[in-house]
């Protein structure tokens, strides 16, 4: 039987249709992936579900007693008291068994008749029996474990949730909605406050779970591991799919491509009957046939084919070239009040990087980029951008108190203001097209940035990035509060991005993407590790494995030693390690890049002749062929070699990284 069957929703903003008779049924063990873009409905068809929001019309028909647990993308507020009280007391229940034994208890003292004894003291045992299994399934070892879990340390447990900020508060509210153990989890963007270190606990602990779940996230790979059903809100309505998102992804194109086939046929056809009715309609011998086929023409449904739903879709400017050195950190220290973040940082960004940054939050992952940025003074040190750099850069908090800095959006401005400040020497038209590309049309250009939704900022600010060609760039969680397509569409085009990357993600999709070399923050240092994330956990594995370290309860923070104490040896074994593999590695990369950008040029030229020689007139005069013949085989020849270097080189790169 179906946890729950929603049939006929229908929901409307003003004049904009979120649903009309939307329906669909969530099984007991289905984990199901929410998708559309944003402003089609998902957070709001959650709130729905768990009863937030009525809707106009339609009706939920729930399983009877199925508990569920939503987690929204903003966390208000938490229940009073410590971290681990607010977490214990998600669970109702606890106060009402315990008032009862303590009645049951105060009633024993005070019976006299030893019927009433018998009767109160079995009582009693069975209320003891109660809490007891209360105890095991939602007691304080479970809750510790699951919020150690989320990245609190134990002696934070005491710390009062008043204290906490925003990111910290989802985290806790996460903890005590797992710790009720719902029938049906309802989370929206679960990850996007959390870590890569708990974003993998996490994943984890959420693939062991058998309940059901609605999960709302724009992290594909992360969506493809935890989902076994699509639910997706197009714009024919809310459509359901057994299988993964990308699976689901491929049997959408598969559906356009055959309904797109459909139309074109039936088209063809219904052009025949017309073309035969006109031409034959008003003779008497053919009248009897056109006549019928008028009645078929009649009955022809028309084929639907899909409409296509409007995404974000840019690529960068070309930027002039760095120097080979594109920023030089020396020395840095930084602290906040008596938290020291950085004593002496140091490091090279090369030109053609690619860098992840990853680590726990607090680790000073965001601070990093600030200073790189230079919106953030180091208290010691120096930051040195390489010749010929130009930078643009991402803000993670894109409204800044404070003031508008770099990367932040002035909340007063509108987003037309917003971008032309930064092309005032071009038209209005062309800065609509650039808001346009981001999908803001019309009177859209004309709001201000403060009215504008989370995912709207974040294209205001992608667009700023465009306007301003860089060859550097400093992104702080871009993908934050992007839909799928866009967080896709945005790693799209970083892909063709020539110049130099410095990031922070915790999408795992985005990182394993991009990233050619990790940074690690930990401890005030850099971690540097060749590859990309799934490579990074890779490492992450050996090293525990030869330590006997974390298992995945721990999501591979690092253990203690026997003693209790923290294994400084295998941390610094693991800094050591990731250093030399890295030092063996970055001269075969940095040849294979070259390689690469080689062959991808050499291509360009190979298809461009032969594009031009596909023009017939080119024939007719052999002198123009000539030259676009002999382009075409000399790109060819070295193209030839080039492809055999690179896989010398690629195994050569594969038996390092082994060795």
């Amino acid at each position: 039987m179906s946890l729950l069957v929603a049939s006929g929703l229908s929901l409307s903003h003003g004049p904009k249709v979120l649903f009309d008779g939307a329906g669909f049924s969530v099984g007991p063990q289905d984990r199901i992936g929410l998708l559309g873009a944003n402003g089609t409905g998902k957070s709001t068809l959650l709130r729905i579900l768990a009863g937030e929001v009525t809707p106009d019309a339609g009706a939920l028909t729930w399983r009877r007693g199925t508990r569920v647990g939503y987690l929204p993308q903003d966390v208000a507020a938490l229940p009073a008291g410590s971290v681990i009280e607010s977490v214990l007391a998600a669970v109702p229940g606890r106060a009402s068994l315990q008032e009862r034994l303590q009645a049951a208890e105060d009633g024993l003292q005070a019976a006299t008749e030893a019927e009433a004894q018998l009767e109160l003291a079995e009582a009693l045992a069975d209320l003891h029996e109660q809490l007891d299994h209360f105890e095991e399934r939602f007691g304080t070892h479970r809750a510790e474990r699951l919020l150690t879990g989320l990245g609190f340390s134990l002696a934070e447990l005491s710390k009062p949730c008043s204290a906490l900020s925003g990111g910290w508060k989802m985290r806790a509210a996460l903890a005590g909605l797992l710790l009720q153990d719902p029938d049906l989890l309802l989370l929206d963007e679960p990850t996007n406050h959390l870590d890569i270190p708990t974003l993998t606990w996490f994943d984890q602990f959420l693939r062991g779970s058998r309940r059901a779940l609605i999960l709302v996230s724009h992290d594909r790979e992360f969506l493809d591991r935890q989902v076994n059903k699509v639910l997706s809100l197009e714009l024919e309505g809310v459509r359901a799919y057994s299988g993964g998102v990308t699976a689901y992804r491929a049997w959408r194109v598969e559906e356009e491509a055959r309904l797109t086939a459909s139309a074109k046929k039936q088209q063809d056809k219904r052009e025949q009957l017309e073309g035969f009715i006109e031409r034959f309609g008003a003779k008497a011998t053919k009248a009897a046939q056109a006549k019928s086929k008028q009645k078929l023409l009649d009955k022809m449904e028309t084929v639907e084919t899909l409409e296509e739903r409007a995404t974000v879709r840019f690529r960068f400017a070309e930027a002039p070239r760095s120097g080979r050195e594109v920023l030089r950190l020396t020395g840095l220290a930084k602290a906040f009040g008596p938290r020291t973040v950085y004593r002496d940082l140091s490091a090279t960004v090369a030109r053609g990087d690619r860098i992840g940054v990853i680590g726990p939050n607090g680790a000073g992952k965001s601070t990093l980029l600030k200073l790189a940025a230079g919106t953030l003074a180091p208290d010691r040190g120096t930051v040195k951008p390489g010749h010929g750099v130009v930078m643009g850069y991402y803000a993670q908090h894109l409204l800044e108190p404070g003031g508008v800095t770099a990367g932040s959006l002035d909340p007063k401005s509108t987003v037309l203001e917003t971008l032309w400040a930064l092309a005032p020497d071009k038209g209005e038209a062309w800065v609509r097209s650039i808001a346009g590309g981001f999908l803001f049309t019309g009177d859209d250009v004309q709001k201000q940035i403060r009215v504008l939704s989370g995912g709207e900022r974040a294209r205001v600010a992608l667009a700023k990035l465009l306007l301003v060609p860089a060859n550097l760039l400093l992104l702080d969680e871009p993908t934050n509060h992007l839909d799928l397509d866009s967080s896709e569409a945005l790693i799209e085009a970083l892909r063709g991005f020539p110049g130099t990357l410095l990031f922070v993600s915790h999408n795992r999709t985005f990182v394993n993407a991009l990233a050619t070399v990790i940074w690690e923050v930990k401890d005030g240092a850099i971690l540097p590790c060749p590859g990309n994330l799934d490579d990074w956990l890779y490492h992450q594995k050996q090293l525990e494995e030869a330590a006997g370290g974390a298992g995945p309860e721990d999501g591979g923070r690092g253990g203690t030693t026997a003693a209790g104490e923290p294994g400084r040896d295998r941390k610094r074994a693991e800094a050591e390690a990731r250093n030399q593999r890295y030092r063996r590695e970055k001269p075969l990369r940095d040849v294979l890049t070259k390689v690469e950008a080689r062959i991808a040029a050499l291509e360009a030229v190979a298809r461009e002749a032969s594009e031009a020689m596909a023009d017939p007139a080119i024939y007719q005069d052999f002198a123009q062929a000539r030259p676009l013949i002999e382009q075409k085989a000399a790109a060819e020849r070295e193209l030839s070699g080039l492809y055999g270097e690179w896989e010398k080189v690629a195994g050569q790169l594969e038996d390092t990284a082994e060795a």
